[in-house]
C-alpha cells in the first residue's frame, strides 16, 4: 500500500468527488491541507474576505455543478461565521460539505480557548454532522457527500480533529457517489392523485424546488397546455416555465402577490409539484378548504385541519407526473384568456415608467443589456420581491437568489461562485446598498480571482422593506435609513471601480461597458426606493 497524509486523501478525495473549489479563511489547522491542495491537480482554494461569503459561495457551486460545494472555517467564530453559510445551503437546498477544525479527543469537552462543540453547533443547521478518523477520512466524506445529495439537498459538517493532517495512512481512493435512488410512487397514492385531479374542475400547479431538482420542465409544461392549466411558482423555482407562456400565473409572496391570489383563489384543488413549504408554507396563500394534492420526494408539511389532503404521493416526481399525463387531454375550466389579461396587467404595474429613477426600470435595462445564458444573483431586500415577479427568466439556473434562508449579504459571494463555476457565462448580481455593506469585503475576493463580474447596487439609502412596515403602522421611520444621503463611497471600492448612474440611459451605458471590462466593475444606480410601496408586501390571499 502506498503511503501517504490524512490531509492528501481528504483533499485528493474531495476532488475525486468532483470538487473543484474549496472556499474558507484559513488556520493553522488547515495548512497541511492547503499545502495538499497547492500540489494537487483540479482543485484550488479560494480564500474569502469571512466564513459566511465562503459559505454562500460554497452554496451555489452546489446548486450550479450538482456536486456539493465546500468551504471551511476554524474553531469558535470561524465556524461560527461559517453557520449563516451552512444554514443556507440546507434551507435552500443546495448540496454542501462544510469543514472546520475540531479539537483533538483529549481536548473535547475541556476548557479551551476558541473550544465550543462543532457538532453541537452544526446539528441543528445542517442533514448530518461527523467527524474524520485517521484511517477512514474518505469513507467519511463519500458518506457525508451521499447525505448532502440525496432526498432534498443540503449541508452536511465534517470536523476535522487538528493534529491528525500530518499523520502518515495508507492511500485511500474514493468512489463514485452518487445520491440515495427515490423510491417509486406507491401505487395507490398515484391513483388518488390521479382521481382527485380528474374530479377537479380548476385544478392549479404549484411548482417548487424540488421540481427543479427533478428535472422535469418539460413534463410540467406539458401537463399545463394539456389540461389547460394555470402554473404557479414558487421565487425557486423560476424559469420552470416561462413568463410568456400562456398558462403561466405568477410567483407566490413576491412583488403584487394579491394579483398571483386571483389566480389562485379560483382554483378548487392545487396541485403541488416539488412544493417546499421552507420558501412559503402552504397556509400562507391556500384559501381556507381549499384541498391539495402533492408530489414530492418528502411527506406534506400542512395544517390538515384547514386544508383537506386528496393525494400525497411521496417518491420520485416524474412518474405521478406521467400518470397524470396519461390520462385523455381535456381542458379544464379556466379562463386562459382572462389569466392572460391579469399577468399584462400584472407585468404592467413592474414596468419602469418616466419620473424619477426607480427600481423597476433598473431591472428592465439590466434584463435588455444581460443576454439570456446570462446569470444574475441577487441579495435579499424590497429589491428581491421585485426580480421574484418581474424577471424573466429562461431557464432554472438561470437568476440565483436564497429564499429558504433569505440571508442579506448572499448576492455577492453568489455571483463569485457562479462566475468561477462558469467562466464563460456574464455573471452579475444585484444588491441593495443595505445587503452590500455585510459582505463588501468579497470584492477584495473578486480582485484576487480576477472574476469579470458586474455588481449592481440599488443605492435608496433605505431598507424598504422594513420601512414599508413601519409606515404601514403609522410608526415613524426609525434604524432603516442606510446613510442620511449620497453614493456608497468614491470612485473605486477594494480595487474595483465604481461608475455611478443618475437615470437608465447612465445605467445601460454603465453596464455595456461593465460587461466588456477584463475584472470586477460596480454600477451603482441612484434610486428611489418609494416605488416599492405599491408593489410589494402585498395581500396574498384573496
Amino acid at each position: 500500500m502506498t503511503s501517504t497524509t490524512v490531509a492528501r486523501n481528504v483533499v485528493t478525495g474531495l476532488r475525486d468527488l468532483g470538487v473543484r473549489h474549496i472556499f474558507g479563511v484559513p488556520s493553522g489547522g488547515w495548512v497541511d491541507y492547503m499545502e495538499a491542495i497547492r500540489t494537487t491537480d483540479g482543485i484550488d482554494f479560494v480564500l474569502a474576505s469571512h466564513e459566511g461569503g465562503a459559505g454562500f459561495m460554497a452554496d451555489v457551486c452546489g446548486r450550479l455543478t450538482g456536486v456539493p460545494g465546500v468551504c471551511f472555517g476554524t474553531f469558535g467564530p470561524g465556524a461560527t461565521n461559517l453557520a449563516t453559510g451552512v444554514g443556507g445551503a440546507t434551507l435552500d437546498r443546495s448540496p454542501m460539505l462544510a469543514l472546520t477544525d475540531e479539537m483533538p479527543a483529549p481536548l473535547r469537552g475541556r476548557t479551551v480557548q476558541m473550544g465550543i462543540d462543532h457538532q453541537a453547533l452544526f446539528a441543528p443547521l445542517t442533514k448530518a454532522t461527523m467527524r474524520i478518523a485517521a484511517d477512514s477520512a474518505t469513507d467519511t466524506l463519500a458518506e457525508a457527500a451521499r447525505i448532502a445529495l440525496s432526498g432534498r439537498p443540503g449541508a452536511v459538517h465534517v470536523g476535522l480533529p487538528q493534529g491528525m493532517s500530518a499523520q502518515a495512512v495508507e492511500a485511500q481512493a474514493i468512489g463514485a457517489v452518487e445520491a440515495d435512488p427515490l423510491p417509486m410512487p406507491d401505487p395507490a397514492a398515484t391513483a388518488a392523485l390521479v382521481a382527485a385531479f380528474a374530479a377537479a374542475e380548476r385544478p392549479v400547479l404549484a411548482i417548487g424546488l424540488g421540481a427543479v431538482h427533478a428535472g422535469v420542465q418539460d413534463r410540467i409544461a406539458a401537463l399545463a397546455e394539456r389540461f389547460g392549466l394555470p402554473v404557479l411558482l414558487t421565487p425557486m423555482a423560476k424559469g420552470m416555465i416561462a413568463e410568456d407562456h400562456p398558462n403561466y400565473a405568477g410567483v407566490l409572496f413576491h412583488a403584487l402577490s394579491d394579483m398571483v391570489g386571483q389566480t389562485h383563489a379560483e382554483a378548487d384543488l392545487v396541485v403541488a409539484i416539488g412544493y417546499d413549504p421552507i420558501e412559503f408554507n402552504y397556509e400562507s396563500w391556500m384559501k381556507d378548504g381549499l384541498a391539495l394534492a402533492s408530489v414530492d420526494v418528502a411527506p406534506i408539511d400542512i395544517d390538515r385541519d384547514k386544508h383537506p389532503v386528496a393525494a400525497e404521493v411521496v417518491g420520485a416526481i416524474a412518474p405521478a407526473l406521467d400518470a397524470l399525463l396519461a390520462l385523455p387531454a381535456a381542458s379544464k375550466d379556466w379562463d386562459l384568456a382572462g389569466l392572460a389579461a391579469r399577468k399584462a396587467a400584472m407585468f404592467a404595474k413592474l414596468a419602469g415608467r418616466d419620473g424619477a429613477f426607480g427600481p423597476c426600470a433598473a431591472l428592465d435595462v439590466l434584463r435588455d443589456v444581460l443576454p439570456d445564458n446570462g446569470i444574475m444573483t441577487c441579495d435579499v431586500g424590497a429589491h428581491t420581491h421585485l426580480i421574484g415577479q418581474h424577471w424573466r427568466t429562461p431557464k432554472p439556473g438561470t437568476q440565483i437568489m436564497t429564499n429558504g434562508w433569505s440571508a442579506m449579504g448572499f448576492g455577492l459571494p453568489a455571483a463569485i461562485a457562479a462566475k468561477l463555476c462558469r467562466p464563460d457565462t456574464p455573471v452579475c448580481c444585484v444588491l441593495g446598498d443595505g445587503g452590500f455593506l455585510m459582505t463588501a469585503g468579497e470584492l477584495a475576493t473578486a480582485v484576487r480571482e480576477k472574476l469579470p463580474l458586474v455588481i449592481v447596487i440599488f443605492t435608496d439609502n433605505d431598507l424598504a422593506l422594513i420601512r414599508i412596515k413601519q409606515e404601514k403602522k403609522s410608526n415613524p421611520i426609525y434604524g432603516t435609513p442606510v446613510r442620511a444621503e449620497g453614493t456608497i463611497g468614491g470612485p473605486s471600492l477594494f480595487g474595483v471601480p465604481v461608475t455611478v448612474a443618475r437615470d437608465p440611459a447612465e445605467f445601460r451605458a454603465a453596464l455595456v461597458a461593465g460587461f466588456a471590462a477584463d475584472g470586477p466593475v460596480i454600477v451603482e444606480a441612484l434610486l428611489d426606493s418609494r416605488e416599492y410601496d405599491d408593489l410589494v408586501l402585498r395581500k396574498d390571499k384573496q
